[in-house]
């Protein structure tokens, strides 16, 4: 039997075939026509109406509450149309399908069994380029200049800095505010501490009882930040999908906190163009 299922999201209902060759399981975000042969987040309990702000997380919500119970296989794992996982750490940026096909992951190697849970090598943000900044925080540093000491200075830059100047400085230290006093503690530290973190929303996990308690976890933080936020006043794709952003650093913080877990290499290819 095979000892993973790869759930694969898509925006595109033309994906549905190499995705299925791949022998992943294709889930069909937004508005697109998604045919019946599509995993869809807007089915039975969900938050599908969210998708906008919340991004990969509305189908997450709609595993949780729907078809967890479900999968058989040993390993869940999720991938994106343009990110898979390898378990090689060469050629991660394939130049055509053909290249990409041999290197995706399709059975998890025994040298992850001791492992819960495996994520994405961790993104630094200390070696982002100084125009990068500028070009992403611009308003920020015109606001509150204070920042430019950080910017030209590597060593105090963290994940809450780099959040700050992507998504703007209202959002996560009061996000933070809102979670139970031990995570609300720990989480701090870590944005505070920590110059690099798992990207993507990806993870791959063995325990069905972990991805629950992760799961009942994230959603009512990201709810009560919805109270504090709200949607009709983001704007900026920085903005506008703030909370799938918020989750990705604290899916980062939890597993690493709560699981054991190992990293694997993320493969960047976008199947649209073939």
């Amino acid at each position: 039997m095979n000892n993973l299922a790869m759930f694969c999201l898509s925006m595109e209902s033309k994906h549905l075939n190499t995705i299925k060759d791949f022998n992943y399981l294709p889930v069909g975000l937004g508005d697109g026509n998604f045919s019946n042969k599509w995993f869809l987040d807007n089915k039975g309990e969900n938050i599908s109406q969210k998708n906008k702000h919340y991004g990969e997380y509305t189908f997450h919500y709609w595993l949780w509450k729907n078809y967890l119970d479900k999968i058989n296989e040993d390993w869940i794992g999720f991938c994106q149309y343009r990110k898979f996982w390898s378990a090689e750490a060469k050629d991660l940026l394939p130049n055509s399908l053909d290249k990409l096909k041999p290197i995706i992951l399709k059975k998890i190697p025994d040298s992850y069994e001791n492992f819960d849970v495996i994520l994405g090598e961790e993104s630094s943000v200390r070696k982002l380029k100084v125009m990068k900044f500028l070009k992403r925080g611009l308003k920020l540093l015109i606001k509150q200049p204070s920042y430019l000491f950080n910017l030209f200075n590597e060593n105090k830059r963290n994940i809450k800095f780099h959040f700050d100047m992507w998504h703007g400085s209202a959002y996560i230290e009061k996000s933070i505010q809102l979670l139970d006093k031990e995570n609300r503690n720990d989480f701090n530290t870590f944005i505070n501490t920590k110059t690099s973190f798992n990207p993507h929303n990806m993870f791959i996990c063995k325990s069905k009882k972990i991805m629950k308690e992760y799961y009942s976890t994230v959603f009512p933080w990201l709810e009560l930040c919805e109270k504090e936020f709200g949607f009709g006043n983001l704007s900026g794709y920085g903005e506008t999908r703030i909370y799938g952003f918020l989750a990705e650093r604290f899916m980062s913080y939890w597993f690493q906190k709560n699981t054991k877990y190992k990293t694997m290499p993320i493969v960047f290819y976008d199947i649209g163009k073939d």
